[in-house]
Parts: C-alpha cells; sequence; structure tokens
C-alpha cells in the first residue's frame, strides 16, 4: 500500500465492545486491530461505547475513530451517526448504508430492485409468528429453510429446519433477538464469502474464500472457536466462477452505498452453480478466525497494513460527495420508502 503519514492520522480510537449480542467477538476485534495500529506508530486508544460516553471522543481530542464493534449500536448506523454529529471521521459505510446492510430484509429488497440474485425469503412480523403462521412458510419456501433475526449477526439465533415441527421453536428463538424474524429458502450447496475494500467505482473485490464447516454447521462456536472450519483461500473454484462472484459482491456493495470495506456473505447452488447473496457485513470481524484478513493475505495485505488502510480512509458523510456510493444511498431510500408502505 501507499505510504501513510502515521502522524496526520492523529489519536485514534478503537471502538470496540458496545452492548450487542455480539460484544465478546467485537472486543477480540478491537484488540487485534489496537494492537496492529500500535505496531505502527498510530497513537491509538480502546474505546467502549459500553463503558463510556461517546462524548468524551470530542473532550479527549480522539481525531478519527476505527469501528470494530459488530451488531446493534455498532453496525446499524446509529454510533455513525452519532459520530456525525461530533464531527468525528470514522472507518467503514455511513450511516444510511449502516443501517439498510444491517436490516436483512431491506438489504433483500435493495438488492432484488437492482435485479441481484437473493433466496427466496418470507418476514415474520411480531403479530404474524403464531404457530399457525410460521407453519405455513414452509408452504411457500420448502424445507429445509433457515429462519433468523432480521438484524443481528455471528450467527445468533439462527436455525436450518427440517420439518414443520421445528418451526415455531425457532421463530421463538429469532424473536429473541429482534421483533422481525426472517424465513429464507435454504441453498444447497458450497458456502463462500467475499471482501470489498473502497468506494464507488474504486471498490474492488478481494480473493473469495470457501467454508468448510463440519457437517455444514457454520455456527458461533465454529465460525470464532473451532479449529475444525476449513477456509479455503484460494477458493478452489473454477476462475471465472470466482470472477463472477467477485463482480456480484462489488455489485451488491455498491448498490447499498457501502464504503470503506464490507463482507458479502453468498451460497453457491450446487445444482446449477448459481450464486445467491445472503447478507453484507460493513463491519466484519477482525478476529484471528476472521475472513478479511485471511482473504487480504492472500492478496498480499498483511493484517496490520489492511488496519492502517481503512483508518487512513476514515471519513464523514457529506452531501456535496459527488459518487455512486452517495447516488446509491439514495436508491436506497426511494426503494426503503416504497416498501415500507407496501407493507
Amino acid at each position: 500500500m501507499s505510504t501513510v503519514d502515521v502522524k496526520a492520522l492523529g489519536k485514534v480510537a478503537v471502538l470496540m465492545g458496545g452492548s450487542s449480542a455480539e460484544r465478546p467477538v467485537s472486543l477480540m476485534s478491537g484488540e487485534g486491530v489496537l494492537k496492529a495500529l500500535r505496531s505502527r506508530g498510530v497513537d491509538a486508544h480502546a474505546f467502549d461505547p459500553a463503558e463510556r460516553d461517546l462524548g468524551d471522543l470530542k473532550r479527549e481530542g480522539f481525531d478519527r475513530c476505527f469501528i470494530a464493534l459488530h451488531g446493534r449500536h455498532g453496525e446499524d448506523g446509529t454510533v455513525q451517526g452519532a459520530l456525525e454529529l461530533l464531527g468525528i471521521p470514522y472507518t467503514g459505510s455511513g450511516v444510511m448504508a449502516s443501517a439498510v446492510a444491517m436490516d436483512k430484509v431491506m438489504t433483500k429488497r435493495v438488492w432484488l430492485a437492482e435485479g441481484l440474485p437473493a433466496p427466496r425469503w418470507r418476514c415474520l412480523s411480531t403479530e404474524e409468528q403464531s404457530r399457525e403462521a410460521a407453519r405455513e412458510v414452509p408452504d411457500a419456501l420448502g424445507l429445509p429453510l433457515i429462519v433468523k433475526p432480521a438484524r443481528e449477526g455471528s450467527s445468533f439465533g439462527v436455525t436450518k429446519v427440517r420439518g414443520y415441527s421445528g418451526m415455531q421453536e425457532a421463530v421463538t428463538l429469532a424473536a429473541q433477538y429482534d421483533p422481525d424474524v426472517l424465513c429464507e429458502e435454504f441453498i444447497d450447496g458450497d458456502e463462500v464469502t467475499c471482501p470489498v475494500l473502497g468506494e464507488g467505482e474504486a471498490s474492488a473485490a478481494l480473493p473469495v474464500i470457501r467454508i468448510q464447516a463440519p457437517d455444514g454447521n457454520y455456527d458461533f462456536e465454529h465460525k470464532y472457536y473451532s479449529e475444525d472450519t476449513r477456509y479455503l483461500v484460494p477458493s478452489g473454484l473454477p476462475e471465472a466462477e470466482e470472477r463472477e462472484i467477485q463482480r456480484l459482491v462489488v455489485a451488491a456493495y455498491r448498490a447499498l452505498g457501502c464504503r470503506g470495506w464490507g463482507r458479502a456473505d453468498l451460497m453457491i447452488r450446487a445444482s446449477d452453480r448459481k450464486p445467491f447473496l445472503l447478507e453484507m457485513n460493513t463491519s466484519p470481524g477482525m478476529t484471528g478466525h476472521s475472513l478479511v484478513p485471511q482473504s487480504a493475505k492472500a492478496a498480499g495485505i498483511s493484517y496490520e497494513d489492511l488496519c492502517l488502510r481503512l483508518l487512513a480512509g476514515a471519513t464523514l458523510d457529506s452531501r456535496d460527495r459527488k459518487s455512486t456510493r452517495l447516488n446509491s444511498s439514495h436508491r436506497c431510500i426511494s426503494y426503503a420508502v416504497f416498501c415500507l408502505k407496501k407493507k
């Protein structure tokens, strides 16, 4: 990467921890980022919004923030909005893209409106989560299917439902994490993920990672603690297939108006090798088992250089930024309003 003037970065807060269900993962990510930045001479400090007032960032003279928060109040546009008000540049996507990407239902609506492939789905609001309503979902989506919270990460509250009798328990579990429950067609095939760096027309995909979890169960344990999950990078996919996934992921990233970095998760259907977008992570994990650092390493970018590059790109939203990101954000607003009116 090009040389970064570390002194120009100023005093940096690494936001970690937070109050979401993903707090333990965020603490691991934040510690890794903090160590990496300090190793490159950055004046970096840990800052936990669950234990301190965000106003302290301004009072203590922080110049920019590296967001290593995951989930609610960290990845959903709320902390981004607070930093906008404080006038402190931050890493990753802005308020609109963060909020839309955190909501899996809104994300699907935007992608489908853009002609991007996603599994068939149905959202169950609080009023639609009765046993009778839940048992109707497999008739529309088939079995097995996936049930998950509409706004959560790290596989919290996710269930693979194999029969009608398992629907209500799965819906009840997901509803513990979010009022809205997303039921999604199960795509049988290869599970892959692909990070993106940059903004607008300059955004580009990193190498695709193919994930092989024991029994195909890529749950919280297998994501962050198990040594049994295999991450294949190079992915071993045919070259044309990998290029298509990278093209699709960049299109999905731009459609949501993301910037800085992100990571899209996909399934490749075994029967016809068609890829389907599942979700976009706008504040991906940076732990020892996390995927973006692995993909970056395969592209010749070290963990430390990745952290420094992301920090150097920290910025604020601005209405006069004439970029693909801003135009995409406007489209996201239009689609979101349109879809809300339909509900």
